[in-house]
């Protein structure tokens, strides 16, 4: 049996354990360095002024965020909207015919004190320059002109009576539980209500339609009428009530609202890097307010898609 001296033996260990330590280096040093993945902080749900507000991802209708989204409130003007979708839904639809201006339709400005598009009497007035008139200064008396032209009866009110009628069809077929319509302006006997989360549905759809989107993205606009006497009348610009076209980045729509009870409304929709966030708030404090509550939601909704 052949055995090592203690000295030896002392140098033996020693080379092992330091070439152990030398190889267990080698390999911690090769090891590839794991680097810790971010995690990103969920934006924080914003505060709004508005009773209702709803925010959705227009490409999916997913939810983004929701107050009061399904509690039915006065919708004011917004309801133009509906307005508009049922018109350029009619069949053969031709947006050049032309719509004389009764007396009736400014008599109903001045009765209601409604918002209007300054129609004039006598004038001929196109379908597309109507929906123009209804969209951006949100004429009441462009509403009537349409819900006139395009409901069926013998009598003005049959006709106005068949055109809520299609309002009310539309919004059924929609899906559109928590939505009803008396007026074809927001002008209603109380009836006349909706939600968050069923205007914005609504919009939504609307801006399927192409003639839909170019008219609620414009600023301004100035029709050329045709006067009873055959001249060419250049009426005075109308301005988009909605104040987020121009100020907030991306925004494309869609319509304002206001009323006693409504107070202030707004259906809103941006579109940033292919990406569309589209949402209502009602009833909100001010006009200035309303254009506050609907970029706190729409900065929230783009937050939440990045």
């Amino acid at each position: 049996m052949n055995t090592i001296p203690g000295a030896r033996l002392h140098r033996a260990l020693a080379t092992a354990l330091t070439g152990g330590a030398v190889l267990a280096t080698g390999a911690l040093a090769t090891a590839p360095a794991q680097a810790a993945t971010p995690v990103r902080a969920a934006p924080a749900a914003p505060s709004i002024v508005a009773k209702g507000g709803f925010v959705m991802n227009n490409a999916n209708g997913r939810s983004l965020y929701t107050k009061a989204a399904d509690t039915k409130r006065a919708t004011g003007s917004t309801t133009k909207i509906m307005t508009a979708k049922v018109v350029l839904a009619q069949p053969k639809l031709n947006l050049n015919a032309k719509v004389t201006i009764p007396m009736a339709y400014s008599d109903y400005i001045v009765s209601k004190n409604a918002s209007s598009a300054h129609l004039i009497v006598g004038d001929k007035v196109t379908v597309r320059q109507l929906l123009y008139g209804l969209m951006l200064p949100s004429g009441c008396d462009a509403a009537y002109a349409l819900a006139d032209k395009f409901g069926s009866g013998k009598t003005r009110a049959a006709r106005v009576k068949s055109f809520i009628g299609k309002m009310n069809t539309t919004a059924k077929n929609l899906g559109l539980k928590n939505t009803h319509f008396d007026s074809f302006d927001g002008i209603g006997k109380g009836k006349n209500y909706s939600t968050p989360r069923d205007l914005t549905t609504l919009a939504s759809s609307a801006m399927k339609n192409s003639t839909f989107r170019t008219i609620v993205k414009t600023r301004k606009y100035t029709a050329k009428t045709k006067t009873k006497r055959g001249g060419t009348r250049t009426m005075a610009p109308w301005t988009n009530t909605n104040t987020l076209l121009g100020s907030y980045s991306g925004a494309i729509g869609v319509k304002t609202g206001s009323g006693p009870e409504a107070k202030y409304c707004l259906v809103f929709a941006a579109t940033r890097k292919g990406k569309t966030v589209i949402g209502t708030v009602l009833t909100s404090s001010s006009t200035a307010q309303r254009a506050k509550d609907a970029t706190r939601l729409m900065n929230y909704g783009f937050a939440k898609l990045t």
